[in-house]
């Protein structure tokens, strides 16, 4: 049973995509990088927009209290959509694993921390009762996705089929809780998924899956700022996001923040200078083109 509540759920969801409506206008027209004194911080979309906003939301409020930066939470209604904001340079912060790519590290992004959390993989699942127990059985069949900029959802899973020369069906969620929808509602016979979100849904949804195929170890998803955002305020996000867990107000704030996703308590935010994510550059070379 999730611990956010459907209705509010649904009421959240109206909201935000009431905001999304007026960003979508925004979008447009090119937007200067900064607007007064807010700085726009994009998540990728890892669950469903109002499970996303009940996570980010608080952490929001908190970093941007604690370092006297004004941060707004900017998603789009799919992980493609956000990550678009990013590439056109409608945001300072984001938090993503969407441009570890050569032509996409030459943008200067720059990491500076990370999610602490048992390693994350990029794994092919069915529901534990499926019939399917090995991936050669995909073959014709629909595999549900979050969207075509999911690394370790998408790219690193859907690699492995086609290396495999294995002739799927590809069907996109929006997000990693919409792809697990099209799995349970029988739509997909399968799904691509990042392991740590899938521990998630079964927490909140009580659904479980059979693993047909594990990628190695990968770290969680990356903060990272744009380079054009001065020093002094990058240093002062970056502090608030990496001393939560040590200030008992900010203790607070992320085990409530992680009990809306299926996170431990110990899911919080430590300094990295990027050279953690070798995996998913690695990945690049290797991948079929039509993923890179």
């Amino acid at each position: 049973m999730s611990p956010f509540p459907a209705a509010l759920r649904r009421l959240a969801a109206r909201v935000l995509l009431a905001g999304l409506g007026a960003l979508g206008l925004l979008a447009a027209t090119p937007v200067m990088a900064q607007e007064g004194d807010v700085y726009r911080f994009s998540p990728v979309n890892q669950y469903g927009i109002a499970v996303t906003a009940a996570y980010w939301n608080p952490i929001m409020a908190y970093v941007s209290e604690k370092s006297g930066v004004k941060l707004q939470l900017k998603i789009g209604r799919t992980s493609a959509d956000t990550t678009a904001y990013v590439l056109a340079q409608e945001v300072e912060f984001i938090f993503s694993n969407h441009l570890f790519s050569p032509e996409r590290e030459s943008l200067g992004w720059k990491v500076f921390g990370r999610r602490l959390t048992p390693p994350v993989y990029s794994q092919i699942l069915v529901p534990a009762e499926s019939p399917i127990t090995d991936l050669a059985q995909l073959a014709g069949k629909e595999v549900a996705f979050p969207g075509p900029e999911a690394l370790v959802a998408y790219k690193f899973a859907a690699a492995q089929l086609m290396n495999r020369k294995i002739d799927f069906k590809t069907v996109f969620g929006g997000n990693m809780d919409g792809a697990f929808g099209q799995l349970f509602s029988g739509k997909a016979a399968a799904v691509g998924a990042n392991s740590q979100l899938a521990e998630g849904y079964t927490r909140r949804e009580g659904r479980k899956f059979r693993v047909l195929w594990q990628s190695q170890p990968l770290h969680d998803l990356a903060l990272m700022s744009a380079s054009k955002v001065p020093d002094k305020v990058q240093k002062a996000v970056a502090a608030a996001f990496l001393g939560m867990h040590a200030d008992p107000k900010g203790r607070a704030v992320l085990t409530q923040a992680s009990a809306q996703v299926g996170l431990g308590d110990e899911a919080y935010f430590v300094a990295s200078d990027g050279s953690e994510y070798v995996g998913y550059r690695e990945f690049y070379r290797n991948a079929p083109a039509s993923l890179r």
